[in-house]
């Protein structure tokens, strides 16, 4: 069935606009239901239909699996010999060397690569690679970048109970990798469910440590080898020194007995510089440094007591709570003490009381770092109390250079490794104080507030860069500087300017203290021999000079008023005539005029 609907209108209403008006609805067609097509009908499900003319797309997110990378070692020996040719044996080797040398293979390749390596010499000479040819401008723009710093990682003690991060060492090698030594330094403070672990922590996995130190007691200080970065040395809180090899796992490969070890924590251990790279030294606060031979650390190979009396008495030995060694001086190290006192040692000398040169004393309280100026070796640095001060070999009376005292307590420093007057300090307070001698003095250049809780460590790496600050918490918060990075043209000069300054003008202080101090020692020298001839001498004798002196000081008076009154006298009379009469004696007077006797004699006539 067919439906059609006709619309008609009239040519004349063809273009007129459409006015649309309500009606009511009209029924056109009216189809009733056909129950026979009910068997035809298909249901269909969904009955919706888009009418959007877009493509269709859709939203689709992977996640890829986290790459495992792993550092592995390789042996590599010098190689390429034939199976029958023993590399050990010098003969086989020349003889086959020399028969190689002969061969016109071997001749014409050595002839084709000497000619590209000519080349490429030629090349080399004409320009320098390496060369900064617009160094000063780059200077330039390194001047106008401003102080700053930005918090870069922050790594926590993963334990439940937290401790004290009390020392930091980066990996020589890389600074991808960060030693970390924890411990609870407040005596009798430790719990039952303590961790006695330290980490070494990759800076690319910050959640999870890379391999974790497992010690017999808890570690104070940790330090890397600079010739072996597999091979790290640490003191423990009770007085032994282990060294661990990271590819032998978690455990000591060795510990030292605890019969020839120290009886205190030991707060400082540094690697010598050595053919084996085997030997370092360790400081305690039981008055004793002690060197170690990790091959054998079943007792010190050498051992000082700091005993600045140099009688070598352990019971009158200064504490240790800082070391100190610098490779380019190989027979020098220094010691801070808890008394406040730095001790200057050879190890070199001949006798235990020479090994002890010198002391310096300035600080209040325990000198909790000691370090050389990495440009001036003669300058160090140590902080104690509430200052940080700038010491010279060559005075030991006082220090050349000293911050202001601060309202916290400082507790750690270090110099930067690229500029020679810019040194960290840390407080008790959580802050980090960046200081340039070059640029103001009062005050540091820039302070950080790194957390809450006091900072306790602190450690630059090699590029001057990242600096690390442990917490009494076991935060590590790394911080990458902005600003202080880059060695100047004429900074190592102004520096060593400086210091050369500041050591000449406090010799010349010192040498007018010691001549003050010389005088006033002289003078009471000759009051004491003063006082012991009067004691000697019997009581009429000390009667007659006293009254002999008493007497000569009343004549001595008695001749002062006459000339004075003399003097006054003729100050009147010449006044009056300007006529003066000497005669012989102290005195002088004036003679009268004839007339006026006369006049006067006659008027006493009647």
């Amino acid at each position: 069935m067919e439906i059609s609907y006709s619309y008609t209108r009239k040519r004349s209403e063809f273009g007129r606009p459409c006015a649309f008006s309500d009606r009511p609805a009209e029924i056109t067609v009216d189809i009733p239901p056909d129950p026979s097509m009910a068997s035809n009908f298909i249901l269909r499900d969904p009955v919706d239909t888009a009418v959007q003319h877009t493509c269709d797309m859709s939203e689709h997110e992977v996640n890829t699996e986290r790459v495992e990378v792993k550092s592995h070692g390789l042996n590599h020996v010098e190689g390429g010999w034939p199976k029958d040719i023993n590399p050990q044996d010098l003969e086989l080797t020349s003889r086959f060397r020399k028969k190689v040398e002969k061969d016109e293979k071997y001749i014409t390749t050595i002839l084709r690569l000497c000619a590209l390596m000519e080349h490429c010499v030629k090349q080399n000479n004409a320009i320098d690679i390496y060369g900064e040819y617009f160094g000063e401008e780059e200077m330039a723009e390194v001047e106008d970048e401003p102080l700053s710093a930005k918090t870069i990682n922050i790594i926590r003690d993963p334990n439940i109970t937290k401790r004290t991060a009390t020392h930091l060492s980066w990996h020589p090698d890389t600074s991808k990798k960060l030693a970390v030594a924890y411990s609870s330094l407040e005596f009798q403070h430790t719990m039952k469910d303590m961790s006695l672990d330290s980490y070494i922590w990759d800076l690319e996995k910050p959640h999870k440590p890379e391999l974790i130190i497992r010690p017999s007691s808890p570690l104070v200080t940790l330090e890397y080898n600079p010739k072996d970065s597999h091979i790290l040395v640490g003191g423990c809180y009770n007085g032994q020194i282990a060294y661990w090899d990271t590819r032998k796992g978690e455990l000591p490969v060795e510990v030292s007995t605890v019969e020839f070890s120290h009886r205190d924590p030991v707060y400082g251990a540094i690697w010598l510089q050595s053919k084996t790279g085997t030997e370092c030294f360790s400081a305690s606060t039981d008055g004793q440094v002690l060197w170690w031979d990790i091959r054998k650390l079943s007792e010190p190979t050498e051992t000082l007591v700091l005993d600045i009396t140099r009688r070598g008495l352990l019971k009158e030995a200064l504490g240790a709570v800082s070391l100190e060694f610098e490779p380019t001086m190989p027979t020098k190290f220094m010691v801070g003490t808890e008394q406040g006192i730095i001790i200057g040692c050879n190890r070199k000398a001949k006798t235990p009381a020479e090994k002890i040169t010198s002391t310096y004393s300035g600080h209040h309280g325990p000198v909790y770092a000691l370090t050389r100026n990495p440009f001036f070796p003669q300058i160090f640095l140590t902080v104690g109390d509430r200052t940080a001060r700038i010491w010279s070999e060559e005075i030991k009376e006082s220090s050349i250079m000293v911050t202001k005292y601060h309202l916290s307590y400082l507790t750690d420093a270090c110099w930067s490794t690229v500029k020679p007057a810019v040194f960290f300090t840390t407080r008790s307070d959580g802050t980090l104080d960046i200081w340039d001698f070059l640029i103001k003095q009062k005050d540091p250049s820039l302070s950080l507030k790194i957390c809450d809780e006091p900072l306790f460590s602190l450690r630059l790496q090699d590029n001057g860069y990242v600096v690390g600050c442990g917490s009494k918490l076991g935060t590590v918060t790394l911080l990458e500087i902005s600003g202080l990075c880059t060695l100047q043209k004429n900074e190592k000069t102004l520096a060593g300017s400086m210091f050369e300054r500041e050591t000449r003008r406090e010799k010349i202080l010192e040498a007018r203290q010691r001549e003050m101090r010389l005088k006033e020692h002289a003078r009471s020298e000759a009051q004491e021999i003063e006082e012991e001839t009067r004691a000697e001498q019997s009581p009429q004798e000390v009667f007659d000079r006293v009254r002999r002196e008493y007497f000569e000081i009343i004549e001595e008076e008695l001749h002062r008023r006459v000339r004075a009154e003399t003097q006054n006298l003729d100050d009147k009379v010449k006044d009056l005539t300007g006529d003066e009469v000497a005669v012989p004696g102290e005195e002088s007077y004036l003679v009268p005029d004839k007339e006026e006797e006369e006049e006067k004699e006659a008027a006493k006539e009647p």
